[in-house]
Order: structure tokens, then sequence, then C-alpha cells
């Protein structure tokens, strides 16, 4: 019965730690965590803002997961322990997909970068740094 309770409140704790770290603008785009939408991945920026803003329905996610595992500790039967860890992480799926969708459309209002210039050009357009010309003998 103990084990069952623990999977909502494990669950909560990684993803409400996850949600705080991308509220505190601790996640990295190399981590493999946070909102990993093409428009969240576009810059740095856009994936700080994604997850700053996901961040927040994120912890309470884990917090409402966490305490309905607590809950399902003090239920009188099995039944109303599943229930309760039921409930528990759906809510926290329900939270945390919320705060994927806000995080991905803040990170769509983040103007795209600009184009890096190739290798050697310097912003030239290739007519002035001598890259493509022929040298003379």
């Amino acid at each position: 019965m103990f084990a069952i309770a623990l999977v909502p409140i494990v669950l909560g704790l990684f993803v409400g730690f996850g949600g705080f770290l991308g509220f505190r603008e601790r996640l990295t785009r190399e981590g493999g965590t946070g909102v990993r939408t093409q428009a969240a991945l576009r810059s740095e920026e856009a994936f700080k803002l994604a997850n700053r803003v996901a961040g927040l329905p994120t912890m309470a996610g884990g917090a409402i997961s966490v305490l309905a595992g607590l809950a399902g500790l003090a239920m009188p039967s099995t039944g109303g322990l599943i229930a309760a860890a039921f409930a528990g992480v759906l809510a926290m799926l329900v939270l945390v997909m919320g705060g994927g969708v806000l995080g991905n459309r803040a990170a769509m209002s983040v103007p795209t970068p600009a184009p890096a210039a190739p290798a050697g050009c310097s912003g030239c357009a290739c007519g002035g740094c001598g890259v493509f010309k022929k040298e003379d003998a």
C-alpha cells in the first residue's frame, strides 16, 4: 500500500523540481528537460522564457501530486489510496501539459534570431572581404 502512495509523491517531487529549475532559468537546451518545442528551441532567450512561463504550473502540478500521495496514505481503504494517487498524477499531467502550452506560446512571441554570417565573411556579403578573390601571383 505504501508503494502506491510513493508513485505520485516521487513523480511530484521530480516534476516540481524541474518546474522550479525552469522558473529560475536554470535549465539548458542541451539538458533534455523543459519545454522542448520548435519555438522554444529557436534561441536561448525563447527557451528560458518558455520554461519560466511553464515553471509555475509545473511546480503546482508537482505539489498537487505530492499532496495527493500524502492524502492517499490517510485513506482508510486501498481503493481510496489508488483513487487519490490516480487523481494526483492526472492533475499533475494536466497542469504540466497546460504549462507546456503556455510556455510554447510565450516562446513564439520571441522574434526569430537573425541567421549567422558564413565563416570567414564577417558580414561583408562576400563582395569585399577577399575570401573568394584570386590572389595575384
